[in-house]
């Protein structure tokens, strides 16, 4: 690929790339819109998938006005779970197969968004649960057909669940995260007011910055395309393909906005600070969601299914828990130490993003630089020190590193080999950072 080095042939490897492009509204206000957006694809019978937080805000009155000006029924679902549960999950698809919808709105963080993909799924096309699950802790089957339309209306920014074909859910019973990926998941509609960031805590805007930030950057240092093996038919190429050109473009730009926005957007807030985050949010939602994540994501499910007595300020919640962005973030530096010298020119692309002077590094130390730059950003923000903040200690290094490697998905993604060895050592240097 005359683009970039990066996207040298290898033998066996893709040729090509698929460009799995989200429809997107954006801009203030963009909510009172939602139900004639609804009504033109066809919903005549809604389910609205409601953040029990968001239940009588403002923009649950917009979302709710604008469907009953469009003459739409509906029907409200608020049994969310913060991180949800399979469980979780299958209450939501007896109320959603229960109800003859015609389509689907989804009006929270990505727990809303993603309980809202997965009871479409399921009540659209019925099967055992674990049918849907990522391999290999499911089947990883495919939906037979297209799912009925979905809107999805963030009101955080981190996930990008709006973008993506991905649900993501705890499997209690097994300890650990895992999910569904198809691209028929995708929303049909993402809506996405900057207005809806405005009532977030400060430790929820900082976790969902460094998730649109680790969404981007494990994205721009992904096993390249070219590097994985082609497939025998171009429907079976995945949802997550590697690092391509096409979400390099996006990738980058959102590392600039947070970079230059997150730490203010926590502690001194302006409308401008909003609006950029949501852009990254998106950004980065378009660029993983074609590239596909790894390490710190795939280590970042074993840190949130091991929990046991964490809670983080922000989110309201009945049981331990340890929010996404956070479980990803405490991870990052010590996984881009590791993989610093598989792709220096791109870690150094990263931390210059980020706002790190680079005039003066050398490629052997990219990985550290990126690191250091991300430590100074989780000190000004208040996200907790590493794996010790959250409640781990090297006691726990067996069960983590058993708990995450099931995640092959993610960790055949990043951009070298890696060990279980490998992987114990990552979470060793990720206790503690200052």
């Amino acid at each position: 690929m005359s683009l970039s080095s990066y996207f040298t042939p290898s033998p066996g490897g893709d040729t090509a790339f698929t460009v799995e492009a989200p429809k997107i509204k954006f801009g203030l206000g963009s909510l009172k819109e939602v139900g004639l957006d609804a009504k033109g694809l066809g919903m005549a019978r809604a389910a609205l998938f409601v953040d029990p937080k968001i239940n009588g805000t403002e923009p649950f009155t917009q979302v709710t006005e604008s469907l009953k000006s469009a003459g739409l029924d509906f029907t409200i679902y608020d049994a969310i779970e913060v991180e949800p549960t399979d469980t979780s999950f299958k209450a939501a698809t007896e109320f959603a197969k229960q109800g003859g919808f015609d389509g689907y709105i989804s009006l929270g963080g990505g727990s809303t968004m993603d309980t809202c993909k997965a009871a479409n799924l399921y009540a659209t096309y019925p099967d055992d649960f674990l049918a849907y699950v990522n391999a290999p802790v499911g089947q990883a089957k495919q939906p037979p057909g297209p799912l009925k339309p979905h809107i999805a209306c963030p009101t955080t920014f981190g996930t990008a669940s709006e973008c993506t074909g991905i649900a993501i859910f705890d499997f209690v019973e097994m300890e650990l995260k895992t999910g569904i990926a198809s691209a028929r998941l995708r929303p049909a509609l993402g809506v996405l007011d900057p207005n809806v960031l405005k009532t977030l805590p400060p430790m929820v805007v900082a976790a969902n910055g460094f998730d649109v930030f680790s969404h981007a950057f494990e994205s721009l240092t992904a096993r390249p395309y070219t590097h994985r093996e082609a497939p025998a038919d171009p429907s079976k190429r995945p949802l997550s393909q590697g690092a391509n050109p096409y979400s390099d473009l996006a990738c980058l730009q959102a590392i600039k906005l947070v970079g230059g926005n997150l730490v203010q957007a926590v502690n001194d807030p302006t409308d401008e600070n909003y609006e950029a985050l949501m852009f990254a949010g998106m950004l980065a939602g378009i660029g993983f969601g074609n590239a596909g994540c790894h390490l710190p994501h795939g280590m970042s499910y074993a840190v949130a299914g091991l929990v046991r007595d964490y809670t983080a300020k922000g989110w309201p919640s009945n049981h331990p828990l340890v929010p996404h962005g956070i479980s990803v973030i405490v991870n990052a530096p010590a996984v881009f130490r590791f993989t610093g010298d598989a792709c220096p020119e791109r870690h150094l692309q990263g931390a210059e993003a980020m706002g790190a002077d680079i005039s003066q590094a050398k490629p052997e130390a990219a990985g550290s630089l990126l690191a250091d730059r991300i430590i100074d950003m989780m000190k000004a923000t208040g996200i907790p020190n590493g794996l010790n903040g959250v409640g781990y200690s090297e006691e726990d290094l067996d069960k983590l590193v058993d708990k995450a490697w099931p995640q092959q998905r993610l960790l055949v993604n990043a951009p070298k080999k890696v060990s279980k060895e490998d992987l114990r050592g990552i979470f060793v240097d990720a206790m503690r950072y200052w």
